[in-house]
């Protein structure tokens, strides 16, 4: 039988070996567990009564004593792995509030997209904690992280790396860009040119880059943290359509309370709060995690309901061009983080309200009216779900 150790920080459960280890052995056992119980269930034939050499007729199901029973099982070890997967996020984000102080919404939208497979546009202005914020991610998940600042003389060739002449063997070697790591940090895209802006778009769609025509892999995880000023337009160049359309949220940091903003100059009198930083989990775990979000479960209601909502951006006055069928795809997977997050293995309603402005927001395009009448993309939104009425879907319909 494994030996088992208590994190004393984080109270999780953990197999003994490496951080990176005992996290997906949890991570990895777990979902297996449900994946493996789920292809029972679909694989097992329906017994009708009958006999042998005679024709079958269909026949009511009879209720067994040991179904409610087998039921029960089968919801417990889903159950067991959602609680599991959620005490993992709860420790991570405990963990990232030693260096991010008050903004734990923040840090539980960003994990979210991670775990659904997206990208993140972090608008704020300078110095909130948009790249402690990264870099706080990228040592509690234990990836290989790398930041560019971008400037205006930076080249596409920096993001996706380039081929240099190799005399000893009169062929190419590729000498890998700064895009293909786990965690990449964009630091101020919109300072760069379009050119350059553009060497982000197939590592973010596909996971590569293509140089002289040969793709490259990124490592996966990967995952794209990008960061620009919403108030200074001097010498910035505003991302296209086509790539706020691959970033899956955009969220704003804001300025700490008070009492936040007090709580952070305490801890950094004496020393850097990002050194206690430990690292929880790694890339497996990650993938584990990512599977689990994709386990959870969502009625054809609710994904209609989700359907509708973005269906109404392309419908009303005040916005030229709606959400794309890529923000649906973000939506569904956003509100299936949220379900994780919170405990549960299945999707309510609420979870679609609790994203839909993030999802979408940096995805519509007002109207020349709505921008004189200084419209707003989180009040369209925000009237949007005032009008499509929710499913009436209970949560033990969802269960």
């Amino acid at each position: 039988m494994e030996k088992q150790t208590k994190d004393p920080q984080t109270n999780v459960q953990m197999p003994a070996g490496s951080a990176d280890e005992r996290a997906a052995k949890i991570a990895a056992q777990n979902v297996s567990t449900a994946q493996a119980q789920q292809s029972r269930m679909a694989a097992a034939p329906e017994k009708t009564p009958g006999q042998s050499g005679a024709e079958v007729q269909p026949q009511p199901a009879q209720p067994s004593p040991q179904q409610p029973h087998a039921a029960a099982a089968t919801a417990a070890k889903k159950d067991a792995v959602t609680v599991e997967m959620q005490k993992v996020c709860l420790a991570v984000i405990k963990e990232l509030k030693k260096v991010i102080v008050g903004k734990d919404e923040v840090i539980k939208k960003v994990l979210m997209v991670i775990l659904a497979g997206g990208h993140i546009l972090l608008e704020d202005v300078p110095g909130v904690g948009k790249t402690t914020l990264a870099l706080g991610l990228s040592r509690v998940m234990n990836l290989n992280y790398k930041r560019m600042q971008f400037t205006p003389d930076t080249m596409a060739s920096d993001i996706t790396g380039f081929s240099v002449y190799n005399k000893e063997t009169g062929g190419l070697d590729y000498k890998p860009g700064a895009a293909l790591c786990n965690l990449f940090l964009a630091d101020e895209i919109n300072r760069t040119s379009a050119k350059t802006q553009a060497a982000l778009l197939e590592v973010m769609e596909e996971g590569g880059v293509t140089v002289d025509g040969v793709t490259h892999k990124a490592p996966e995880p990967f995952v794209c943290i990008a960061t620009q000023n919403p108030l200074g337009s001097a010498g910035t160049q505003k991302l296209p359509d086509s790539q706020l359309d691959r970033f899956m949220a955009r969220l704003s940091m804001g300025y700490p309370d008070l009492k936040s903003q007090v709580d952070i100059i305490k801890q950094r009198q004496t020393a850097d709060p990002m050194d206690t930083v430990r690292p929880l989990v790694g890339a497996a775990h990650i993938k584990a995690m990512k599977r689990a979000v994709q386990l959870v479960r969502m009625e054809d209601e609710i994904i209609e309901y989700a359907a509708a909502l973005c269906e109404k951006t392309r419908n009303v006055e005040s916005v030229e061009q709606g959400v794309s069928p890529r923000a649906v795809l973000a939506l569904v997977q956003m509100a299936k983080a949220d379900a994780l997050m919170d405990g549960r293995g299945y999707a309510i309603p609420q979870d679609i309200k609790d994203v839909f402005v993030d999802v979408c927001s940096h995805r519509l395009i007002l109207t020349a009216r709505a921008k004189i009448r200084k419209e707003t993309e989180e009040k369209i939104l925000l009237d949007i779900l005032n009008e499509v009425k929710p499913p009436a879907i209970l949560e033990r319909k969802a269960k």
